[in-house]
């Protein structure tokens, strides 16, 4: 069951869309601006190092720089999504650094880590192609969620926070229970209930046969999973 939850806070970050998107790149949606959102909820200041996972155009980077983080990096492991987010950091005046990698083999410690991974359930077990690499993520839709749970909470300052986003068909509370059993604090703090886009209004028949929606659905829950590391557990 999904934790109790708050309304999302109106937004004082720069929700602005990206003006540069690489054909093949994820464009920001409902998910990136909830994740946005999220930003307000913590205290971004000059000295904070901020690492955003999968992300794409850099938009949750670069709103996160506008915010007061003085120190933002960002990954994907899409070369047309690197350049969208730095094209897009230079346009916006926003100091981010922007790396080609594998976010869960990518190494350093954070304050704070946002993510907005692929988790989209797929309809075959193969690997994704083309623009799907963007939304699939295996037949459960935690193919990178799952490491990332077991990756990320490692990158934390002493006192750091994770918020990553994702839709309830790759089972928000696993998420929780995932990062709940390695110590940390976790929370729900924001929700946002919106209608089916094309990917999952075209794999209706498949969802409804693997028993992911109830037929007739035409909307789904999208929640931020903030997962803050307890100030008594040492930093690495």
């Amino acid at each position: 069951m999904i934790r109790p939850v708050s309304s999302p806070p109106r937004p004082r970050t720069s929700a602005r869309p990206p003006v540069v998107r690489l054909p093949g790149v994820y464009p920001p949606q409902d998910d990136t601006a909830l994740l946005i959102a999220g930003l307000e909820l913590l205290d971004l200041h000059p000295q904070t190092r901020l690492l955003d996972v999968c992300t794409g155009t850099g938009a949750v980077a670069v709103a996160a720089s506008v915010a007061g983080a003085g120190r933002v990096e960002a990954v994907d492991s899409c070369r047309r999504a690197v350049w969208s987010a730095r094209l897009n950091a230079a346009v916006r005046g926003a100091a981010v650094r922007v790396r080609r990698g594998d976010a869960a083999a990518y190494d350093g410690t954070y304050d704070v880590i946002v993510g907005n991974p692929p988790y989209v359930p797929a309809v075959d077990a193969g690997p994704p192609r083309g623009a799907a690499r963007a939304w699939d993520a295996g037949l459960d839709g935690r193919a990178l969620i799952e490491p990332l749970c077991r990756r990320l909470p490692q990158m934390l300052t002493a006192s750091g926070t994770l918020m990553l986003v994702q839709s309830e068909l790759a089972d928000i509370d696993r998420t929780v229970d995932a990062l709940a059993a390695q110590g940390l604090t976790v929370t729900v703090p924001l929700t946002r209930r919106i209608p089916f886009g094309p990917v999952l209004r075209g794999r209706e028949r498949d969802l409804i046969r693997d028993g992911r929606i109830a037929p007739g659905s035409r909307s789904e829950t999208i929640a931020v999973i903030r997962a803050d590391r307890p100030s008594h557990w040492p930093s690495r």
